[in-house]
């Protein structure tokens, strides 16, 4: 009786197997290579806070931050000071419900939502993630004030990562043109690497609290690009009819 109840509660391990193949099969190759980056980047961020927290890195953020202000000039600063509203809220917000807008018109409905979650997640993670560390601020350069909020990690540099780089992966998915593709990814890269510079630059941040953004937004980006793949690869032809979206190029 024994071996039969420890028979029944188990399963057989060919059949763990055979979930494993079909979990590794709607993932795809890609996807999950992405999911061990994003698995690598959570460990690397881990190192990080532990770094910032006992304030190993305090030296380094240091000279970083000295040697950006040295490449300071009336119209660098102009530029950033346009260039760092980027990744605010008072700019995302907005460009949140006009994308999601946008996606909606184009029937695109999975794509407005995933959006809306990707920026959703992000107000949540930068406030719990800054209530652990509380890091103060570094004095501004330029005359500028102090931010109220904790230092670690950038908010603009996890925002813009999220907003940027959650949009691109969403648009790239549904465009059948490479170029197309590479232009997107090369756009949004650019104004991400843009604003996390102008925080340093503008001295509300140390370089550690860039890089906590950009992992922070690492993983976050990668794990909405995933959910909309998955439910993606769900939309392709067979048993089941495809009913969330029509497919890359419009509806056939």
């Amino acid at each position: 009786m024994a071996q039969a109840a420890a028979g029944t509660s188990l399963p057989r391990l060919s059949r763990i197997r055979t979930a494993a193949r079909a979990v590794a099969n709607r993932l795809g190759p890609r996807l999950s290579l992405g999911l061990l980056a994003a698995a690598i980047v959570l460990v690397l961020f881990a190192v990080l806070a532990d770094e910032v927290r006992e304030g190993e890195t305090q030296h380094l953020d240091d000279a970083v931050r000295l040697t950006v202000h040295g490449v300071a000039s009336p119209p660098l600063t102009a530029v950033l000071h346009v260039t760092t509203q980027l990744g605010s809220p008072f700019v995302l917000i907005p460009l949140t419900l006009v994308c999601s807008f946008v996606f909606l018109h184009l029937r695109r409905i999975r794509g407005a939502i995933l959006l809306t979650v990707t920026m959703v997640g992000v107000t949540l993670l930068n406030w719990v993630l800054k209530a652990i560390f509380q890091r103060a601020r570094p004095v501004p350069f330029f005359g500028l004030s102090t931010p109220t909020s904790y230092s670690f990690p950038s908010g603009h540099s996890l925002a813009s990562f999220c907003f940027y780089g959650a949009l691109a992966a969403l648009v790239t998915a549904r465009l059948r043109s490479r170029a197309l593709r590479v232009t997107v990814w090369a756009g949004a890269a650019l104004v991400i690497v843009a604003v996390g510079f102008s925080r340093l630059y503008l001295g509300v941040h140390y370089a550690s609290d860039v890089v906590a953004g950009y992992a922070t937004g690492f993983v976050w980006v990668l794990t909405v690009a995933s959910a909309d793949r998955m439910f993606r690869r769900g939309d392709r032809p067979g048993p089941r009819p495809a009913v969330a979206e029509p497919p890359p190029g419009g509806p056939e």
